[in-house]
């Protein structure tokens, strides 16, 4: 019950009311529920959102995929750098534009997508979301990201 003392600013800076916290604490449980099906595959939770685009596309430059995550070339270089050393992908520069460097899926980052496949479905399971809970939560999550980006 609310404190009739209490004012409505001290009322917004209580955790309870923000929308930040819980937003960033089911952000890093829902990283934390990826991490054995993402162990199992060697892959962290960053180098599986570069598979998926991967996956999609085939081939994209470090900047779309900077975009596409919202990461800088900073964060996205060490990783892909990484990735790189497992033979997971190929990264070179645009023969039309030196600057640009082209990402490619290699065969062994191909043969990754057959085993990852069985993540989402498991991801919705360990939720104890319907599909149309989660449809509904990812739309909403997807329209406050377009208005904060």
């Amino acid at each position: 019950m609310n404190d009739p003392h209490e004012n409505s600013s001290d009322a917004l800076l209580k955790l309870e009311s923000q929308l930040c916290f819980p937003l960033y604490a089911a952000s890093r449980m829902l990283t934390k529920a990826y991490q054995p099906y993402l162990q199992a595959l060697d892959l962290t939770y960053p180098q599986y959102l570069v598979f998926l685009l991967l996956w999609e596309h085939e081939e994209l430059t470090v900047k779309e995929l900077g975009e596409k995550l919202l990461l800088d070339s900073g964060t996205l270089t060490p990783l892909l750098k990484r990735m790189e050393q497992k033979q997971w992908l190929s990264r070179r520069r645009d023969p039309r534009d030196e600057r640009s460097v082209i990402i490619r899926l290699e065969v062994a980052g191909r043969a990754l997508r057959e085993q990852a496949c069985h993540i989402p479905e498991q991801l919705l399971g360990h939720m104890g979301m319907t599909k149309e809970e989660f449809e509904a939560l990812r739309t909403q999550l997807n329209t406050l990201l377009t208005k904060l980006c």
